[in-house]
């Protein structure tokens, strides 16, 4: 695609200088991209709400250096190239120049995409994963510097994934407040295959609705549809937006922003992180009117409901899953995969015939409990308990093992190893942990 460099740049209005705390406004933008002026128009609006000259935002060599740390700190493995993060940082200044310079003369073209495959948590499924060269990742970080406040200003409030100051758990409360208030009719949204379904035609028109330099919209176009390198095979993508990419979570979540509006107008109140949304109603009516409307948004985007994971459920008596908890009454657990997902790990880190010291192996399990406990710890306080003791239960079959004996740690060996064995030996309780939660000020 050919630049832009001859098209007017985007305008501030009179008095758009006086920006007060500005910076206190967008306290997460990269400040060698966005200047308070750029700041200050894109808060008043830019002459047709389209952005013009911004590559040289992009080949910005600051802008480079600071989105190559920001790929040095996500760590992550090598691409096609097999450079990995720790061989570019030795090279850090030459690779970063001859970027900067391949970017400046529009002569940088992506290499090819690495295609893994990942288990999906508690399924025999495996989710694709496509891995850009640390090189390509540089670039696209650099793209995001420049485009996610263009985007994020237009995003809806009740969008979550992706977004600074936003999370999982900012959704999860939503969700659960909507449940106290009444909202027991629940559309269980399930968009099969998003990332991969995303058309490229299609997507590439709704950042052309924000964006006009060509040299930028060209190098997202090449982004999207770069090839796949899939064990010795190659082929080129005619739709989606690869899991893996920097610059994936920020399109995909543009690609859905329109839904997000069209429900908040219609007055439903939806809830989305990424591809995980539910549409909370006080009626079975309301609820699958809120369905039909999906249904109507998605076909001609080019996207899919799953037919059987995408219904209305009643959460008296049904209920759903919602990033990694299941709602049910007005509790809410963590979802069985959840609980699946950590025995297994709980399992892998356990094993009878592992010959580490005690000491290592509960200081291996701790720091999963805690990192679980931490997601979940608003979930019904009997799932601790249980978990606690199936945990201690594999403990003590680790040890009676070690004493010649076989079988799982059960009866006597309670009197052998009490609870308070384990608790000396640094075993992180989750049922103490939560009881500690809601005896403080805060729980």
């Amino acid at each position: 695609m050919t630049g832009s460099s001859q098209e007017p740049p985007a305008r501030v209005t009179t008095g758009s200088m006086q920006a007060g705390d500005i910076r206190g406004r967008w306290p997460w933008v990269e400040a060698s991209v966005w200047s308070d002026r750029m700041l200050t128009a894109l808060e008043q609006g830019v002459k047709g709400g389209v952005w013009f000259s911004l590559i040289d935002k992009v080949y910005a060599p600051a802008n480079l250096l600071a989105a190559f740390e920001r790929v040095a700190r996500n760590k992550g493995a090598a691409g096609v190239d097999h450079v990995t993060v720790e061989d570019f940082r030795r090279r850090r200044d030459e690779h970063l120049a001859d970027i900067h310079e391949h970017l400046r003369r529009d002569t940088f073209r992506p290499q090819m995409i690495r295609r893994k495959f990942i288990e999906k948590p508690g399924t025999t499924e495996k989710r694709p994963l496509g891995i850009p060269t640390v090189r390509d990742r540089v670039v696209q970080g650099a793209l995001r510097h420049v485009l996610e406040p263009i985007f994020e200003k237009e995003y809806a409030e009740h969008s979550y994934g992706f977004r600074p100051g936003k999370g999982c758990k900012d959704a999860l409360r939503r969700v659960d407040d909507l449940i106290k208030r009444g909202y027991r009719h629940t559309v269980d949204v399930d968009l099969k295959a998003y990332f991969d379904s995303i058309p490229h035609d299609k997507l590439l028109d709704e950042v052309r609705k924000r964006v006009a330099d060509g040299r930028v919209l060209g190098l997202i176009e090449a982004y999207v549809k770069a090839s796949i390198l899939d064990g010795m095979d190659v082929w080129d993508p005619v739709r989606g937006a690869p899991q893996g990419a920097v610059l994936s979570p920020l399109l995909s979540n543009l690609y859905l922003n329109d839904l997000d509006h069209l429900m908040a107008s219609r007055g439903y109140e939806m809830t989305r992180y990424a591809d995980d949304m539910v549409i909370q109603c006080r009626t079975p009516e309301e609820a699958e009117s809120a369905l039909a409307a999906v249904r109507d948004w998605v076909g001609p985007r080019g996207l899919t409901l799953h037919p059987t994971k995408t219904k209305v459920v009643d959460v008296e008596t049904e209920g759903f899953d919602f990033l990694g908890y299941h709602f049910e009454k007005h509790y809410r657990t963590p979802r069985k995969k959840s609980l699946d997902r950590f025995r297994e790990t709980i399992r892998g880190k356990t094993r009878r015939n592992d010959g580490t010291s005690l000491g290592m192996i509960i200081a291996d399990v701790r720091k999963t409990a805690r990192g679980w406990f931490e997601y979940f710890k608003h979930s019904a306080k009997g799932i601790f308990r249980e978990l606690d003791g199936w945990t201690r239960m594999r403990l003590r079959s680790l040890l009676r093992r070690r004493l010649g004996k076989k079988g799982r740690g059960a009866g006597s060996d309670h009197q052998i190893w009490p609870n308070a064995f384990f608790a000396a030996s640094g075993f992180f309780s989750m049922e103490e942990a939560r009881v500690a939660i809601r005896q403080s000020p805060r729980g």
